[in-house]
């Protein structure tokens, strides 16, 4: 496992961001892990967070011109991974939408730099990918290209057919789907240390049934 992989997965323990336990999702599933993005909820541990997505970045080797966050949970995170890949990689401008269309003022549905070139989004998970789906729609109507999606977790999770979400939206629109972490990164993680046996085999068990 690269370090900075391991690194971020014992961050996100010690921000209480990934948990063990039970869990259930929206698709009624009983989980043995949870992760939650919106935990890194202070100045220090966005820009912590930040970091972690611009080496993700950097080690993928993907160019990009712009990148794209979908409101509203995209809207802090393109920010923060904005301002790390500035300062580890090169300085390249952000843009974010609003829910609803603004009538007044500079109006407009996105706020930031011109969406122009190959767009990275920048989002926490894809579940369902309808985030996605609805950024690569505004990213087409602006005439930009879409370069990629960058994420913090890859559940690698059979959706309702034997496919991932990530995967189904690499294969749908023919791009990357970039992740901090994976599902099997954890699973790594655990194998590491001798005192999260019990917690491996549960999720060796979830894997064995949902994993793609």
């Amino acid at each position: 496992m690269l370090e900075y992989k391991k690194k971020f997965i014992q961050y996100a323990l010690e921000c209480e961001v990934l948990k063990f336990g039970q869990f259930q999702l929206k698709s009624g599933r009983i989980s043995p892990y949870f992760f939650n993005t919106g935990l890194f909820n202070t100045g220090s541990k966005l820009d912590n967070l930040g970091k972690f997505y611009a080496q993700a970045l950097i080690e993928s080797r993907l160019k990009t011109d712009i990148f794209y966050g979908p409101a509203y949970k995209g809207i802090p995170l393109v920010s923060t991974v904005a301002i790390a890949y500035s300062n580890m990689k090169q300085d390249i401008p952000f843009v974010f939408n609003r829910k609803e269309a603004k009538d007044h003022g500079e109006g407009g549905l996105l706020v930031g730099s011109p969406l122009k070139g190959r767009t990275l989004i920048i989002d926490d998970v894809i579940t369902a990918g309808t985030s996605v789906r609805e950024s690569v729609e505004i990213i087409n109507n602006a005439g930009a290209q879409l370069a990629g999606v960058l994420i913090a977790l890859d559940r690698q999770e059979k959706g309702e057919h034997d496919k991932s979400a990530v995967q189904e939206v690499s294969e749908r629109f023919n791009i990357p789907v970039i992740s901090i972490i994976s599902l099997s990164d954890i699973v790594e993680f655990l194998e590491l240390n001798p005192s999260s046996q019990d917690q491996l085999k549960i999720i060796k068990d979830y894997q064995l049934q949902f994993g793609v």
